[in-house]
């Protein structure tokens, strides 16, 4: 047997030398250098895995027991939430902690927390002696709150009313005070309102919301005084209807209607700060009130104690301060007589401007469709509502849903006043307006004698005074509104593009018919026209198309029909539209007609009243003279 001999470098080298393994090592190919070296590495790594403990976990547990004490910068402020609101970025998550939060929750003991917080009570903190608002002013349905509404009368009205209380006493326990006018004028309002009270208990036993002497009722009257019928509220509604019938007219046509109110707050605002009541007052009249300076005072106490106002009236008249009721005299005779019933808004933004001849009376008392301002915002301040329970009866009436785009502002007098400095249009606008209301305006005469061309002489030249000084009116009236013409365009309100056009237009317009006027009755008075009827003897002036008068008075009315057209088509179906229309219905121009009036013998001779009556015969003057002394006995009430 033979054997190799041995390499004589590792003969050298013993078995257990580490250096000789290493050179060893170092003769391998890299791959399987790297080979080892990561093989190693792992199994390192797996030796550390065997050292952790497999068989505990870790609980989070974050109940904590009856025993623990909260730290106080811990505790939670309930108000915090009201003072900064839901969306606050105190109160909303990051998004990364909100991924926590979801993470590590377990969705059943998420959703038992989630039940548990719906069925605790949190008793919130008392912060002031007066009650907070009612729940109804968050939930309730109906939008119309602080607004004006037609309701159908006083019978709609009351239904209203009691849905109103009903909504109240769901809430809380209530108090309503009736606060009545106690002129004449009211006295049939007063009436049907007692006759219904009944019926209003009814409806709220029925739905069940009067229960536990919850409802409590108190009645007051006014005029220039403050009556308290009801020394104090009471829940009886025989005493309630007792007590409306016992009010009497105080035989005043004064009606302090804000002091009557502040009054009744002042009185009974216990029932709001301590008995935790709600309070709701309730006026009924036809009028605007006297004491229009106690408006602010009355608004800010009303809203300080926390009570609502409501009111029964009656629509203003369209741009008017005078209204006027239908009044019945005992020996059966009738008269529609003045009360201050308007405007629907702060001033007056409507001319006092009649027509040249025709129709024009009814649309002098159209209805605004909303109440007179002062009372309208005093409702709509308190968050309560007035309630129109008579409208116009004589004019043309109007869409309530239309008119909504043309409320009148229910904001403070001051703001307002603020604005008429601001813009020069709506300064213009009631500077003018007002000018026409203090100054008597009188339209000029258009019928005239002529039995003989003396008297026609002397009526054509006794008509030209007075129509001198109305185109001198309408000449500052022209010039009031034109200072504001450069403001027009500002105008955002439609209210008020539609109250300045129509007044610039009918200014302009009533120019150009004063200035042929004047020149048809010189052309008369220098060569009078002859009859070509037999009989004819009276001339009456009559618009035509031919305006009489050079470029500067045809460029006059050229821009009258301008202003006047866009009213009509940019407001259709208002009461700017409808007085445009009736001013456009009638030719800027004039001409004479002539006609023929039956005249008795004894008005032959110095007459110079042909507007008068004119009597074919006796018994007809004595029916007349007999009428007349009727009127002079009946004596005017104080409405």
């Amino acid at each position: 047997m033979s054997f190799a001999a041995p390499n004589p470098q590792n003969a050298s080298a013993a078995p257990g030398d580490s250096k000789s393994q290493f050179s060893s090592l170092m003769e391998l190919p890299s791959w399987a250098i790297s080979c080892v070296l990561h093989v190693g590495l792992l199994l390192f790594l797996y030796s550390i895995t065997l050292y952790m403990p497999q068989d505990e976990e870790t609980v989070i547990d974050t109940a904590m027991s009856d025993e623990d004490v909260i730290p106080d910068e811990f505790v939670f402020d309930p108000t915090i939430t009201d003072q900064l609101g839901s969306d606050s970025l105190m109160n909303t998550l990051s998004p990364s902690q909100a991924a926590k939060t979801q993470a590590n929750s377990d969705p059943q003991e998420q959703l038992e927390k989630e039940i548990d917080q719906e069925l605790v009570s949190v008793q919130q903190p008392q912060l002031d002696m007066v009650a907070s608002p009612e729940q109804t002013e968050f939930v309730d349905t109906i939008d119309t709150t602080g607004a004006t509404d037609y309701v159908g009368g006083v019978e709609g009205s009351m239904d209203r009313l009691t849905a109103e209380i009903a909504g109240s006493l769901r809430d809380r326990k209530t108090l309503v005070v009736w606060v009545f006018d106690a002129s004449l004028s009211q006295q049939a309002r007063r009436d049907e309102i007692a006759d219904r009270f009944e019926n209003v208990y009814k409806q709220l036993g029925q739905l069940d919301v009067d229960s536990g002497r919850a409802l409590q009722t108190a009645v007051v009257s006014f005029g220039s005084s403050t009556n308290f019928i009801t020394p104090e509220p009471v829940d009886d509604v025989g005493e309630i209807v007792k007590a409306i019938r016992k009010i009497k007219s105080d035989g005043t046509p004064t009606e302090n209607v804000f002091g009557a109110v502040g009054q009744v707050i002042n009185k009974w605002r216990s029932y709001r700060t301590k008995l935790r009541r709600n309070m709701m007052v309730i006026v009924v009249t036809d009028e605007r009130g006297d004491d229009f300076e106690l408006l602010e005072q009355t608004v800010q106490t009303a809203r300080r104690v926390g009570v609502r106002c409501y009111c029964v009236g009656n629509a203003a008249p369209f741009g008017r301060e005078k209204g006027y009721v239908l009044w019945k005299y005992e020996d059966g005779g009738e008269e529609y007589l003045p009360i201050d019933a308007g405007p629907e808004s702060v001033a007056m933004e409507r001319l006092n401007l009649g027509f040249w001849g025709g129709r024009g009376r009814d649309l002098d008392q159209m209805s605004s469709g909303y109440g007179p301002y002062a009372l309208t915002r005093l409702c709509a301040e308190t968050g309560g509502l007035y309630l129109v329970a008579e409208d116009s009866v004589r004019g043309p009436q109007f869409d309530f849903s239309v008119m909504r785009s043309y409320t009148p502002d229910y904001g403070p007098i001051r703001e307002y006043e603020k604005e008429l400095v601001s813009n020069a249009a709506k300064g213009a606008l009631v500077m003018t307006a007002r000018k026409t209301n203090v100054d008597r305006i009188v339209s000029p005469q258009l019928v005239f004698r002529a039995d003989t061309d003396t008297v026609l002489r002397q009526q054509a030249t006794a008509a030209q005074e007075p129509a001198a000084v109305f185109d001198f009116n309408l000449q500052q009236m022209q010039s009031m509104l034109e200072r504001g013409e450069k403001d027009r365009e500002k105008l955002v309100s439609p209210r008020w593009r539609a109250a300045y056009d129509l007044a610039m237009g009918r200014v302009l317009a009533m120019r150009v018919r004063a200035y042929g006027y004047n020149v048809v009755l010189a052309d008369m008075k220098s060569t009078p026209k002859s009859f070509e009827k037999k009989g004819s003897n009276h001339w009456r002036l009559v618009p035509a198309a031919d305006i009489l008068g050079g470029p500067s008075v045809k460029k006059l009315a050229k821009k009258a029909k301008e202003y006047l057209t866009r009213v009509i088509d940019e407001h259709p179906g208002t009461p700017w539209a409808e007085l445009a229309e009736r001013e456009l219905s009638q030719e800027l121009g004039w001409d004479w007609q002539e006609f023929a009036v039956n005249l008795a013998p004894a008005n032959r001779g110095g007459n110079n009243n042909p507007d008068g009556p004119q009597f074919a015969d006796e018994e007809e003057k004595k029916n007349e003279m007999k009428k007349k002394a009727a009127q002079k006995k009946r004596v005017r009430p104080a409405l």
